[in-house]
């Protein structure tokens, strides 16, 4: 065998369709073109991200990433954090000391379900139902 006699298999290569060879070939008349239009000329065609003039989505949208300014000054707290806290009245100011926040942080949140093996008392921090069904289970209270 040689470079030159190899051949792709019978049926692996399909030959293209010549438009433009009458009514029966099904690709008369407009070639598949449809009728008018740029898209139907010679040569007539739109750049890729084009929109018709519309500014297009590559153009609208920020050309770097987005950061909400609320997530630098906001923290989620799982009911299982309060364990790790060493308090048992909790506050933002006992959460920052024990490391569970970062000092810049202002608001906190306090959800999730589950179950205390201490009596903690929560003051001045959001609770969600679940969370504060479970701190008050524990004979805990969650003060406004």
């Amino acid at each position: 065998m040689q470079l030159n006699d190899i051949r792709s298999p019978k049926g692996a290569k399909r030959e293209r369709k010549r438009c433009g060879r009458g009514a029966a070939s099904g690709l008369g008349k407009t070639c598949g073109r449809g009728h008018k239009g740029q898209k139907s000329r010679a040569g007539g065609s739109v750049r890729k991200g084009f929109e018709g003039g519309q500014m297009p989505l590559q153009r609208r949208l920020p050309k770097f990433g987005f950061t909400s300014r609320k997530s630098l000054f906001r923290r989620n707290l799982r009911i299982s954090a309060l364990e790790g806290c060493g308090e048992t009245v909790i506050t933002i100011d006992s959460l920052k000391k024990a490391g569970l926040i970062r000092k810049n942080i202002k608001y906190v949140k306090i959800y999730g379900e589950g179950s205390l093996t201490q009596a903690y008392t929560v003051r001045g921090i959001p609770v969600s139902k679940g969370a504060k069904a479970a701190i008050e289970s524990g004979g805990g209270s969650v003060e406004d």
